[in-house]
């Protein structure tokens, strides 16, 4: 009874160191951590990880825009939306003329709060804002559709909108490595580098004059003319 007890005890310490061994190897062999390219995109990797590219502007992206592409594109908002002129409302309002209105322009439509409340028009920046993500745009707005993540899709669809009913200029695509803030604020600092300048090379001018020949402080002969004309 007890080789019987030692036999069975042998082999669940057996099982055991077996089960451990394989842990082990196993955790070598399978690490755990972030893929290097994640199966679906996920929303702010991009931004946690700092190395994310520069956006590139809608202007740019809409120089270049297919109106026929974006009319492919909009078939994702045909379910809530139409876009011809005079078209019904349906769970979106028609976007007829959309770009250059005020946001919850058509009278009568049920819009949030949360977009009315937000001053100015649509342009092609707001809107470019609205599609990447509607949630962040107009916080707690109706709208359940998530974003579009392609810039390039977005431009095209911005195209497409414009085309129907606002035929806004395109905005002019800004020049690479252009920096007009920072160039105006070097100009005013130029202009006031000019000013102070000027004023202290006024002053400089009136330090450094030279009295004329014959002022007494330089003629010996004058300055005893007038110390006899004192008396």
């Amino acid at each position: 009874m007890d080789d019987r007890t030692n036999t069975i005890a042998g082999w669940v310490l057996a099982g055991c160191a077996a089960a451990l061994g394989l842990g082990i190897a196993s955790g070598m062999v399978f690490h755990s951590g972030a893929p290097e390219k994640p199966g679906y995109p996920v929303e702010g990797a991009a931004e946690a990880g700092g190395g994310a590219a520069a956006a590139v502007p809608i202007a740019t992206l809409l120089a270049s825009a297919d109106v026929t592409k974006g009319a492919e594109v909009f078939k994702k908002c045909a379910a809530c939306h139409t876009v011809n002129q005079g078209g019904a409302n349906g769970i979106g309002p028609n976007l007829w003329g959309v770009l250059g209105k005020k946001h919850g322009h058509i009278p009568g439509f049920a819009y949030s709060s949360a977009l009315t409340g937000i001053p100015g028009n649509w342009d092609f920046d707001t809107m470019n804002a609205w599609l990447t993500s509607p949630r962040k745009y107009a916080s707690g707005t109706k709208m359940t559709f998530a974003g579009l993540g392609s810039a390039e899709d977005r431009a095209n669809v911005i195209a497409y909108l414009n085309a129907q009913g606002s035929n806004l200029p395109l905005p002019t695509a800004p020049a690479a490595g252009a920096e007009p803030a920072a160039g105006a604020e070097a100009a005013t600092a130029a202009e006031g580098n000019v000013a102070e300048g000027a004023t202290a090379n006024t002053a400089d001018v009136v330090n450094a004059a030279t009295p004329a020949s014959g002022a007494p402080s330089v003629d010996p002969a004058a300055a005893e003319q007038a110390a006899k004309k004192g008396e």
